[in-house]
């Protein structure tokens, strides 16, 4: 994908898996790249179709989710693009957790029963539903590893205030509460999550991408009670497939490890597994559409124009 050059362009930022377009300082054109990254390392080659999902999965929870809190996208020029309005975010990341599993479980599996500040429940097993989610925030880290924080070192570290924490945690749980309605209908639960804010004109409003494999993990329901009650590892919808398939060929994004190398039948896997991933998520059949860079640009700069 190449960088392009947007009228009234005014900054370019290019992430992990996202080129961030500011323009005229108060819009946004990011487009979703089909890069793939997993322990923070961008992997050499790119996944088919990867971009469109996740582009086009957000878009419809962001749709989904509008009466609950406003939200940063305007408009999805094309399959892989989107525009919205630029805010001023919160250094912080809302990790909605319904299951004590992933980080949360190795967590307690360690022996500890509290996490960023919350208490966690004796006797629970691993992929086991909280008795009501959880809020375990981390820092939106400008370089290197997110990090774990409790509530109250976000209101002395004044990242948010008291108000805007509550205001906060308020959003989060209730997106959360409707993703997993959106999730039910398509026999599925959503595990976890991350949500991201940020402030325009003094109101909060939802950013980034929502409920996509990227974002989130999803378990197929059908079976789930089954699975847990025999301590058997549970269906999952996510890219986790990706970090064990990495973490099999002995790379876990540490120093001196190589990345192991991608075969066109694996990318083609993946590729697989994030469109079975749209369709279950959205309940609709993909739609490759292939967009070429210099049909990407016009779009996006009519788009700007209108």
């Amino acid at each position: 994908m190449s960088n392009f050059s947007f009228p009234g362009q005014t900054a370019f930022y290019k992430g992990k898996v996202r080129d961030v377009y500011t323009i005229d300082d108060d819009r946004l054109v990011m487009i979703a790249s089909d890069r793939i990254s997993a322990f923070d390392v961008i992997l050499p080659r790119p996944i088919p179709y990867k971009g469109q999902v996740l582009n086009q999965i957000a878009a419809f929870m962001l749709n989904a989710t509008r009466d609950i809190c406003n939200n940063w996208l305007q408009q999805v020029p094309a399959p892989n693009a989107s525009i919205g309005v630029k805010c001023i975010p919160f250094k912080i990341e809302m990790v909605v957790r319904g299951h004590l599993t992933g980080h949360a479980w190795r967590t307690y599996a360690s022996g500890k029963r509290e996490l960023c500040g919350v208490a966690l429940p004796e006797g629970m097993q691993e992929n086991e539903a909280f008795p009501t989610p959880i809020i375990t925030p981390s820092t939106k880290a400008d370089e290197g590893h997110d990090e774990d924080i409790s509530k109250e070192a976000i209101i002395a570290q004044e990242l948010a205030t008291e108000t805007e924490w509550s205001e906060l945690e308020r959003l989060a749980l209730a997106l959360f509460a409707r993703g997993q309605e959106l999730a039910a209908r398509q026999g599925l639960i959503l595990v976890d999550t991350k949500y991201e804010f940020g402030k325009k004109d003094g109101a909060i409003i939802l950013m980034d991408e929502i409920h996509t494999p990227d974002s989130s993990r999803y378990f197929y329901a059908d079976g789930f009670k089954e699975r847990l009650a025999a301590g058997e590892r549970q269906q999952q919808l996510s890219k986790e497939f990706v970090r064990e398939w990495l973490i099999a060929n002995d790379f876990m994004g540490k120093e001196g490890q190589t990345v192991p190398e991608m075969s066109d039948e694996w990318i083609g896997t993946i590729s697989d597994r994030y469109i079975e991933l749209y369709e279950k998520v959205i309940g609709a059949p993909f739609k490759p559409e292939p967009v070429s860079d210099e049909e990407l640009y016009n779009r996006i700069a009519a788009a700007l124009a209108s």
